[in-house]
């Protein structure tokens, strides 16, 4: 039984738990955990310029490593402040512990100085908070804490701990004695809707897989025996934008990234399909378009995790509560035992269709040697990167975000850091920073707009500071790029304050922050200036300013169904008729 104070006891439980480093910011709430961390050399604290970076930094650590990420803020507005990044890991599910600060309990609901309602603030983004007033239970609570935010459907959960609990002692729990058996996420499925399944998979003519990122949460076993499924079947596959990896881009069942911008042929497959298994994904209103119109045909299997996520937004025949790896396993068990069969006459007939789509070239573009096109840009980046293991690619949001899905490849899962669910502009430069703290020696790019990077370029500093290399990759357009182009298709082309008049000199930027900066405006100096950026062993902020009024396409309509899609240069080869077929 070891006494110590509340102090102590966050950061001995943090070790306990396997912590290796925290992102934070100081303040008078959680002044007596900060001195704590500065006795001790076993968990490395990153300072971070604002508490919104720490968050997304912390949820770029986790997605590429599969192990939760930890913040440390004070309290009020340092909590306030994460409110942005906590949202943004619930909606994505990625596992976070933030552990704030908070006024002494006598003071709570006294309005004192940098007082605020963390815990009903924080409520409705976080899958659990507890406010701790008896030192005795903050050990048992943090262990609780990193248990709920890994076990089922990961996300964010929160600690408030108020000062005098910090200076307090107490006794200390071990990780052993915390407790956590009250939350047990359902990992089996149900035996007989599996076996449901794989009579479904045999007969099926036009099945596809629809996945997300809970085969990437789910860890390296789900992503093998999804790709063992996939080819011993020959079923086509896609994915969501936070699933993509779990099956390699070179794969040769791999249909591209589906949804409002995804491939033609993806889109397609889903609308016309006769089965659908659906695998830790959770029909995001981006994916589905019109939920009436939505795959109209077909038998339907849902396999999560999260039983409220399943029959939430559309109704399934085959509802599977379970582990993505749990389920797949029993899955390719009983499908081999049953003969490992598959309807091969329909799967010849679906991937002829499929070609067929796949000659609409939905990604084609006009290229210009004149001006950056956005797409070329992330072609050349794609084309002197993609030999690299170690490649990490985040993204901020917007046009670039959905141009980098569709033009660069993952090979493996955690390689693609971006804010899916939320769209979170500022996302992805704070996100870099994680990533390249837990994969020092990586490359690590990331591939940003000129607008949302702006949002949290005060992380400069924190990339200085720690000699982190990260590559920032913008495609400028001086145009907040998704939102122009919806004014330009949607409302007349009224283009309300879809622009800044302010731009910064990128280059001088960098420079002040001891960066290296490089601008690149001509198509023929591309290649040269990407493979610069490669080649410099620190951070780099390239400024690459593309084509000011591209669209991005495909693109289905909001409230339109999978096959009313917008296809850009790819439909002056000839019209696309209403269910798919290509009228030339």
């Amino acid at each position: 039984m070891t006494q110590m104070t509340g102090a102590k006891m966050v950061v001995q439980a943090l070790k306990d738990q396997g912590v290796d480093v925290i992102f934070g910011y100081p303040g008078g709430a959680v002044l007596p955990i900060y001195d704590e961390i500065f006795q001790q050399n076993d968990i490395r604290h990153i300072l971070v310029r604002h508490e919104q970076g720490a968050v997304h930094a912390a949820e770029g650590y986790a997605r590429s490593t599969g192990k939760p990420g930890v913040v440390l803020v004070t309290s009020g507005p340092g909590a306030t402040n994460a409110v942005t990044g906590i949202t943004d890991a619930l909606m994505d599910s990625i596992p976070l512990v933030v552990l704030t600060g908070q006024v002494p309990t006598f003071m709570v609901g006294n309005d004192a100085f940098q007082e605020a309602d963390t815990i009903g603030i924080t409520r409705p983004c976080t899958k659990h908070n507890w406010l701790v007033k008896d030192t005795d239970k903050l050990a048992a609570t943090i262990h609780q804490a990193f248990h709920v935010a890994t076990s089922g459907r990961p996300g964010p959960v929160l600690v408030d701990i108020p000062k005098d609990v910090q200076f307090a002692e107490g006794t200390y729990a071990d990780p052993r004695a915390a407790g956590t058996g009250h939350y047990a996420p359902k990992v089996k499925g149900d035996k007989e809707m599996i076996t449901r399944l794989v009579e479904a998979m045999e007969t099926a003519e036009r099945p596809v897989f629809y996945t997300g990122g809970g085969v990437i949460n789910s860890g390296d076993a789900a992503t093998h025996l999804l790709r063992e499924l996939v080819d011993a079947t020959g079923f086509p596959i896609t994915s969501t934008l936070m699933g993509l990896g779990a099956y390699p881009a070179s794969g040769d069942k791999w249909l591209g990234m589906l949804g409002m911008h995804g491939l033609y042929e993806a889109n397609l497959a889903m609308h016309g399909c006769d089965l659908m298994i659906a695998v830790g994904a959770r029909f995001d209103d981006r994916i589905t378009g019109r939920t009436a119109d939505f795959s109209p045909d077909s038998l339907k299997a849902h396999i999560d995790i999260d039983p409220s996520s399943i029959n939430k937004t559309i109704r399934v025949e085959m509802p599977i509560v379970g582990d993505v790896a749990h389920v797949l396993e029993d899955a390719l068990r009983i499908w081999k035992s049953r003969g490992r069969k598959v309807n091969k006459e329909g799967l010849a007939k679906w991937w002829a269709q499929i070609g067929e789509w796949r000659k609409v070239e939905c990604l084609r573009y006009t290229n210009s040697d004149k001006i950056i096109k956005p797409q070329h840009a992330l072609e050349r980046l794609e084309a002197l990167t993609k030999h690299r293991k170690d490649r990490y690619i985040c993204t901020e949001v917007g046009q670039h975000q959905m141009w980098a899905a569709q033009f660069l490849g993952f090979e493996a899962p955690n390689l693609w850091m971006t804010s899916g669910g939320l769209g979170t502009m500022g996302y992805g430069f704070p996100a870099s920073i994680g990533v390249q703290i837990a994969h020092p020696e990586a490359l690590v790019i990331n591939v940003a707009g000129e607008g949302s990077w702006l949002m949290n370029m005060q992380e400069m500093g924190t990339a200085t500071q720690y000699r982190l290399p990260v590559k920032q990759f913008i495609l400028n357009n001086e145009r907040l790029g998704m939102v122009r182009q919806w004014q330009t298709l949607l409302h007349g082309g009224r283009y309300s304050h879809s622009w800044s008049e302010a731009l910064p000199d990128f280059v001088k930027l960098a420079e002040s922050f001891g960066w290296k900066g490089i601008k690149c405006e001509d198509p023929a100096d591309l290649d040269d200036a990407i493979q610069e950026m490669l080649d410099y062993d620190g951070p780099v902020l390239f400024d690459c300013l593309v084509e000011k009024h591209e669209n991005c396409f495909p693109m289905i309509p909001s409230g339109r169904a999978h096959n009313d899609m917008l296809l850009g240069e790819a439909e002056t080869e000839g019209a696309i008729g209403s269910k798919g077929a290509v009228l030339v």
